[in-house]
């Protein structure tokens, strides 16, 4: 969906945001870039980036997130790794293999909708699934660190972010704050709201993919693979976006 569109350039507050996003996935990390891999992390339970998961590679982790969700449409969840055994053994450090950028929303339970449990996936969650520094920081915590190997930006039909981006009226407190981020996929939506949605999800990841040096070496590295989908919340079925 019009991904063949080319970002303008770089204008400065763009490029102070893409150097903020870049210092705050560094400070979030424990110590930034030495000697082209990250500084051990000051969290306390991260796993080392070394750790194994249960997909061979990044398109195999991608296709069972899909499968999950189509089990989940179909009524036919396994729920896996939602037991205490499960809960017991993450206690001690986390692997998931795959990490979200979804939205607040509360009809957009992730882990439910793709039919995963305790672990499987890393979750940032804001309002309009925007990628702001302290996300995007986050989200290198769970790919660099963590060794998730999908890094998938959800958004959803019906989102109130998106239509109140586009409708422009006038909202309490700071809301309003999360309009930057998605106004150049209202303006580029012809006025459709599903349009609109769709291409938040293009922007987003096209954000994560620029901002991140960390990111961007996991994707080239083939380690990583970024992608992008709609939540329908009349079906339950996520249908992807390329990104």
């Amino acid at each position: 969906m019009c991904t063949s569109n080319v970002p303008p350039a770089a204008t400065p507050s763009r490029r102070a945001f893409l150097h903020s996003a870049t210092m705050a996935g560094a400070a979030l990390l424990g110590g930034g870039v030495a000697s082209g891999a990250l500084a051990t992390p000051a969290w306390g339970h991260g796993a080392p980036r070394s750790v194994s998961h249960p997909y061979a590679d990044p398109t195999a982790a991608l296709a069972a997130l899909y499968e999950g969700n189509a089990r989940f449409v179909q009524g036919q969840v396994m729920a896996p790794n939602r037991n205490m055994a499960r809960l017991k053994e993450v206690a001690a450090g986390q692997k998931p293999f795959a990490a979200f950028l979804g939205c607040a929303d509360s009809r957009v339970p992730i882990e439910i909708v793709f039919d995963q449990g305790f672990g499987d996936i890393f979750v940032t969650r804001i309002a309009g699934n925007v990628a702001d520094p302290a996300i995007i920081g986050s989200l290198e915590f769970g790919t660099e660190v963590l060794g998730a190997q999908v890094l998938y930006v959800l958004g959803h039909t019906k989102c109130g972010a998106v239509s109140a981006t586009m409708a422009g009226t006038e909202v309490p407190g700071q809301i309003s704050t999360l309009y930057q981020h998605i106004r150049r996929a209202a303006k580029e939506s012809g006025g459709d709201v599903n349009r609109a949605i769709a291409r938040n999800v293009e922007l987003q990841a096209e954000i994560l993919k620029e901002a991140s040096p960390v990111l961007a070496r996991r994707v080239k590295a083939g380690t990583l693979v970024i992608a992008g989908g709609v939540y329908d919340l009349d079906t339950g079925k996520v249908m992807p976006v390329s990104v």
